[in-house]
């Protein structure tokens, strides 16, 4: 789903990752199919927005972008180029061009380094010869996220959450990246740091020119900072679509249902409440057909035989539902 002018900056083709569980000690051993072929595009610049319940793949989608972990099939090209393989010197390089933010800033911070180190940290170990100029540029950093010198000084149990995520935030830019991975990185704070951490991630988006995937459950701030949304169930996508379009018009019956869970402040376009039945499926013990049948109130018959493909409705959107005719091919070449 992009431009027929512009050149992805990443793109994931059928990415699969299964892993393996085991219950108990002697347990029999079961496949987890954490993200089930799986496609998507990320231009340059541009933020999508991938949402679900816990357990629906969004975490390891991001690690899959990343190349920290490798798909059991698929591949995931970065301007152009093949995602090397992990720990090579290839993939040690691309690191200083792709970044992640992570959930909990304290368990991703080191406790016993005043946090300027922490920020310098990455010049260090790519530019190590260079280290006044990487003060420099870490003091720099730090200012620009809104930081003192003084908290720079500061060990991270001496700063608040909203403060330590600037921190993580910091760190993650210092090595000027094009594309950043942010996973739930608001979740944990109060919802007055959230707007200002949310805040701030756009004016450095528009400033540096960065690419985001932004991972999150809560619809608000992803509607906030996204461009692009990707609706995950169980593994897969089932729409993805331009924000203000999903939002306005939901399409597939679980975003129907995440939609109208969302707080709205405006009387306007409001949805009706829609409760979903029961908890998802057990990731191992998937059900037939679509994944979302046995909670789904528009489920047919074909629902739990044949698992609907992702197509094109319209010129911006992608539903995967029964509900939805695949497109005709004039359609799919307008996509």
């Amino acid at each position: 789903m992009t431009s027929a002018n512009a050149e992805p900056l990443l793109l994931a083709r059928n990415l699969r990752r299964v892993y393996q569980s085991r219950r108990g000690m002697f347990g029999a051993p079961s496949l987890v199919r954490a993200v089930d072929d799986v496609s998507f595009d990320i231009l340059p610049g541009e933020t999508l927005g991938i949402v679900g319940e816990s357990g629906s793949g969004k975490s390891t989608m991001g690690r899959l972008a990343l190349g920290l972990e490798t798909p059991d099939r698929g591949s995931v090209r970065f301007r152009g180029s093949p995602m090397p393989m992990p720990s090579t010197a290839e993939w040690r390089t691309l690191r200083q061009r792709m970044q992640m933010i992570y959930q909990d800033p304290l368990g991703a911070l080191d406790r016993r380094l005043p946090v300027l180190t922490q920020i310098r940290e990455p010049l260090d170990i790519h530019h190590p010869r260079e280290h006044h100029g990487n003060q420099v540029k870490a003091a720099e950093m730090l200012a620009r996220v809104g930081l003192s010198r003084e908290q720079g000084a500061r060990y991270p149990h001496e700063l608040s959450g909203g403060q330590r995520q600037r921190v993580v935030l910091a760190r993650a830019l210092m090595t000027g990246p094009d594309f950043l991975v942010c996973d739930e990185p608001v979740s944990a704070l109060d919802v007055s740091i959230q707007a200002q951490v949310v805040n701030l991630l756009i004016d450095l988006q528009t400033e540096l020119g960065l690419a985001m995937m932004f991972i999150s459950h809560d619809l608000r701030v992803v509607r906030q900072i996204s461009k692009r949304v990707a609706v995950m169930y169980l593994g897969g996508f089932v729409e993805e679509g331009d924000a203000d379009d999903l939002f306005a018009s939901p399409l597939h019956p679980y975003t129907k249902a995440l939609v109208s869970a969302a707080p709205q402040a405006r009387s306007t376009n409001r949805h009706e409440r829609i409760v979903l039945t029961g908890e998802p499926p057990n990731p191992a013990n998937r059900p037939t057909g679509c994944a979302f049948h046995p909670r789904c109130g528009a489920a047919m018959p074909r629902c739990k035989e044949e698992a609907p493909a992702l197509v094109p409705v319209g010129r911006e959107r992608r539903v995967a539902c029964h509900l939805y005719p695949a497109a005709t091919s004039d359609q799919t070449r307008a996509a």
